[in-house]
């Protein structure tokens, strides 16, 4: 992608808007009133819905068009300042593929053959398909899949329905493995947004954590600060990422050894007396039998696993320790890489728990979160069935619900049939690893409903599919973030819905209606929602939308400044040895087993993020498309040399099963080894209803065939799939 200065990009982006605007033929008017908007300037504060990390936001009208969008001051996450996606959503707004109006199918799934309903029509469709499940199967056969905030009142409604089969991608997908295996050694999860006190930080260990093109907002902000303030940055990573570039050292570690490293850092710092005793042996449980198992895993047996000399080994350990327990080894999000990911995301936790960063300044802090009341809802049903995604407890360390499994069972239809999907703003064609086993479990269903802004490809195989409002256009669940600082945020509609798509709390509370559920929903609208709970809490509706945060009140965040010492573990205290883990029959100490290695003449797929886009969700917006519009597949300069390919010459990928990628330009470059490749997510779309994006750039999603699950928590680590490159003619 080439450079683009602020002032090219707000070029672009006025230029653009002012095309989509035509090809959508959007009249702009005040929220909820149906009127024309009065000229001038009025600013509402929201919260952002490009990515999970909700970053406080302020949107212009201008003249009544929505114009820009910055961000918001007193949001202790944005501080401020939005990243290109979060300044780009206005281009969700102007988006002219966007859906806008309900849609029933017509002919077989998969065919994108539709006709426009009304609401009530749409409606009455799920819920006759709803009822007919309920009565012959159980309410537990409808199961559901759903993302981020906007999915709180169709999780209502669904569980005042009577199923407990609801699940979300970024569990078993992305961040479960780390969040388990940190519960396994503190007794607590690293959160979302993580607890990491970056900008603190002395050493900032990233191992495959591309800060800076994941851009989540505070970190890369944060991340900044602290190597403007000398931090020193080591990165282990088979890529030279953005962050590598300002990196002390940089590990090209081989892909799928990052726990032979971990290993072998932990052997020099437990080995050289290195970590922090006082803190050990205040904190932890069973340090002498975890040093003991760490000794076989010196430098020299990780060098020919991992690429790195002893010596780079050992001087990366002693310069963690140098600066503990302001060293942080980042605990990374999307975690499912080679299926024993909870155990290298444990050694993870483990160095951290040496270096004494788990609630110290500089490693984790301690967050906090705004007491707000729940809505005082009658109970729900009492499901007849257990679960259906992990049957036997055959993954005893998962603590959410496993969208893979929920997916097993409709395919098998063990434990029991699964026969209804609701899939709520996650594209689970290209969420979930094996497209092939996604496509053959809709084939099992009785119905499935998809509520979405855009035609993605999981809408193309619905029954029915429901145009939402944007985040822009819409009331949402409130926000009383667990974070650094207590608060409590708002997203509050901008502007109307261009055409005929409603919010998500609407949907899912006329649905609730149609399913003879109303008690669930003893209020009026939104507004009457919000205000009760924010009332019982002792807060006021009508300031937070003026100001879109309440702040909370701050407490200590740090061991040393009085914020409280619990591990919710068995011992009570940081397991370096698991109990838990060696009667359920694992590792207690994590152990490293050789990943499946490289086929001759192929390289293994790695993929991650930009920062201009979310997951495959953002490739119509008009801004952000205009700024990368395909993806390109990073190939080492010697092996492109070697196969005769250039820099952005076509080539496609095809991977061990013989699946064949869309054509992707190349990127030639030394950032990367030469035994693998490298695509951002998201591209290679596949709906031709996507008009901007269909068929631009290639698809590591349909690529992933192959995955191999986390035995600890059913998680799908996905780099395990390996392609060849072959040019395009």
């Amino acid at each position: 992608m080439r450079n683009l200065s602020r002032r090219r990009f707000l070029k672009i982006s006025a230029a653009t808007i002012a095309a989509a605007e035509a090809l959508n033929g959007t009249v702009h008017v005040l929220a909820g009133t149906g009127k024309a908007a009065p000229s001038g300037l009025r600013t509402v504060p929201t919260f952002c819905d490009l990515c999970f990390w909700k970053c406080g936001a302020i949107a212009t009208v201008r003249d009544g068009r929505l114009w820009k969008i910055e961000g918001n001051p007193l949001d202790p996450l944005s501080r401020g300042r939005l990243c290109p996606r979060g300044t780009g959503g206005v281009g969700a707004h102007f988006d002219p593929d966007r859906l806008r109006a309900p849609l029933l199918r017509v002919n077989h799934r998969g065919e994108d053959q539709w006709k426009a309903v009304t609401w009530d029509e749409a409606l009455t469709y799920i819920t006759e398909k709803m009822q007919k499940i309920k009565a012959d199967y159980g309410p537990e056969s409808v199961a559901a899949f759903v993302h981020g905030i906007g999915g709180t009142f169709l999780k209502h409604t669904l569980k005042a329905y009577g199923t407990n089969n609801i699940a979300a991608p970024s569990f078993a997908q992305c961040r479960g493995p780390r969040d388990v295996a940190f519960r396994l050694t503190f007794g607590d999860d690293v959160g979302s947004p993580e607890r990491t006190d970056i900008e603190k930080a002395q050493c900032l260990v990233l191992i495959g954590s591309h800060l800076g093109e994941n851009m989540h907002n505070t970190q890369v902000q944060e991340f900044a600060n602290a190597v403007g303030k000398g931090a020193s940055i080591i990165v282990a990573d088979p890529r030279f990422s953005t962050a590598a570039g300002k990196a002390i050292f940089y590990l090209p570690i081989k892909p799928g050894t990052d726990l032979a490293l971990l290993l072998a850092w932990m052997n020099v710092i437990v080995g050289e007396k290195l970590y922090d005793k006082e803190y050990v042996d205040k904190y932890g449980f069973g340090f002498a039998q975890f040093a003991a198992e760490l000794q076989p895993f010196t430098p020299e047996w990780a060098y020919p696993e991992t690429g790195i000399a002893p010596e780079i080994i050992r001087a990366t350990a002693r310069e963690m320790a140098r600066y503990r327990p302001a060293t942080l080894i980042h605990p990374g999000r999307h975690s499912n890489w080679y299926g024993d990911d909870t155990q290298r995301a444990r050694a993870i936790a483990l160095l951290n728990a040496l270096m004494g960063s788990w609630g110290r300044k500089g490693g984790f802090y301690v967050p906090a979160s705004v007491d707000l009341p729940s809505y005082p809802y009658p109970p729900y049903p009492k499901p007849a069935r257990p679960p259906v995604d992990n049957p036997g407890r055959r993954y005893p360390f998962a603590n959410e619900s496993i969208s893979t499994g929920i997916r097993e069972a409709t395919l098998s239809g063990q434990p029991y049939p699964v026969k209804g999907w609701m899939v709520y703003a996650t594209n689970l064609i290209n969420s979930l690893p094996n497209q092939d086993e996604t496509i053959r479990a809709i084939q099992q269903l009785d119905f499935l409903a998809v509520i979405d802004v855009i035609p993605s490809e999981i809408a193309g195989w619905a029954d029915v599919v429901l145009p939402e409002a944007v985040y822009l256009e819409r009331y949402d669940e409130m926000n009383p973030e667990l974070f650094r600082q207590p608060f409590i945020a708002l997203r509050q509609p901008v502007v109307e819905s261009p055409h005929d798509q409603k919010p998500n709390w609407w949907i899912a509370k006329d649905l609730a209606q149609k399913l003879g559920l109303g008690a669930y929903y003893p209020w009026n609208d939104i507004e009457e929602y919000l205000s009760t709970r924010l009332k019982a809490g002792g807060y006021s509706l009508e300031v937070l939308k003026r100001d879109g945060i309440i702040p909370g009140k701050q407490p200590p965040i740090y061991f040393e400044d009085g914020a409280p010492q619990e591990f919710d573990t068995p011992s009570k205290k940081i397991e370096f040895y698991s109990t838990q883990l060696q009667q359920a029959g694992f590792d207690p100490v994590p152990r490293y087993t050789r990943s499946d290695p490289c086929p001759a003449g192929s390289y293994r797929l790695l993929f991650g993020r930009a920062p201009m886009h979310s997951f495959s969700r953002t490739q119509t917006n008009p801004l952000l498309s205009d700024v990368m519009s395909e993806n390109a597949v990073w190939v080492n300069a010697t092996e492109a040399a070697r196969l005769g390919v250039k820099n952005g010459d076509y080539v496609r990928l095809r991977n061990q099963d013989g699946q064949l990628s869309n054509r992707v330009r190349v990127k030639a470059t030394e950032r990367i080894r030469p035994d693998c490749v490298y695509l951002v997510h998201g591209f290679g779309h596949t709906s031709k209803e996507l008009r901007r994006a269909f068929g631009k750039g290639a698809s590591d999603a349909g690529l992933i065939t192959r995955y191999k699950t986390d035995p600890l928590m059913g998680g799908t680590g996905m780099n395990v799939n390996f392609v060849t490159i072959e040019a395009e003619a």
